[in-house]
């Protein structure tokens, strides 16, 4: 399960959005929803690390600029919670957050909506992408949601979405080392097993994502968010 989930989110990193939400229930079951959390986290920044490479010229640093103080703040609210919240509710309350997402999606492509642009809307993705990626690696959605109000074309959508991930990721490192103690030496050295699924998993992506033309991709992403909340609650 673990080298399916890496191969998936090996994909998701380089672009097929959506597949890494998908992979997490898989984890999940193998190792339960915490402990899943930080055998992930390493196999995640492993990944981080491919879509970086292949998108880093794409990032837009204004955006990132705005949302990494907001996400730190949310890691630190989901480190909190993370202790006591129940794995099953959660899940169950982040696929609904997911679909009530993708309603919101479905709704701008009817026409040209005006663009959230409010403070109030940046500080909700910030904290809530910093709180989901902490509690269960589910911040996919919610960075999906901002980048599609943004309307960054498919490679500035990739690469701005790689740099958010690989720091907060690298952020989350010490909580789950210290806090949660949810990855120890054991737990890297088994996540490092995974390393060659996700390279494997990045090289596919990229001739994936070179298939789909501009104007699909922005409803590739949608049907992916769709379908990452279906699994989690179906597999959660």
């Amino acid at each position: 399960m673990l080298l399916v989930a890496s191969l998936l989110i090996g994909m998701a990193k380089t672009g097929v959005n959506g597949l890494g939400m998908v992979a997490m229930p898989l984890v999940a079951i193998a190792f339960g929803g915490k402990q899943s959390t930080g055998v992930l986290l390493v196999v995640l920044i492993f990944a981080d690390l491919f879509a970086v490479r292949f998108y880093n010229q794409h990032a837009e640093w204004p955006l990132l600029k705005k949302l990494l103080p907001l996400a730190f703040v949310g890691i630190v609210m989901g480190t909190w919670v993370g202790n006591s919240i129940d794995d099953e509710s959660f899940r169950l309350i982040m696929a609904v957050t997911i679909f009530i997402s993708l309603g919101i999606m479905l709704w701008r492509e009817r026409g040209e909506q005006p663009i959230p642009s409010s403070r109030w809307f940046v500080v909700f993705i910030g904290l809530a992408g910093g709180f989901t990626t902490m509690v269960g690696n589910l911040a996919g959605s919610i960075m999906a949601l901002y980048l599609l109000a943004m309307r960054l074309p498919k490679n500035q959508f990739i690469g701005t979405a790689a740099w958010f991930f690989l720091v907060v990721n690298v952020l989350k490192v010490p909580f789950h080392v210290i806090v949660w103690e949810t990855i120890t030496i054991n737990s890297s050295l088994l996540s490092a097993v995974a390393f060659p699924a996700v390279a494997l998993g990045a090289f596919i992506g990229l001739q994936v994502v070179k298939l789909i033309p501009e104007t699909s991709y922005r409803y590739f992403v949608i049907f992916m968010t769709g379908l990452s909340a279906v699994s989690m609650m179906v597999f959660g």
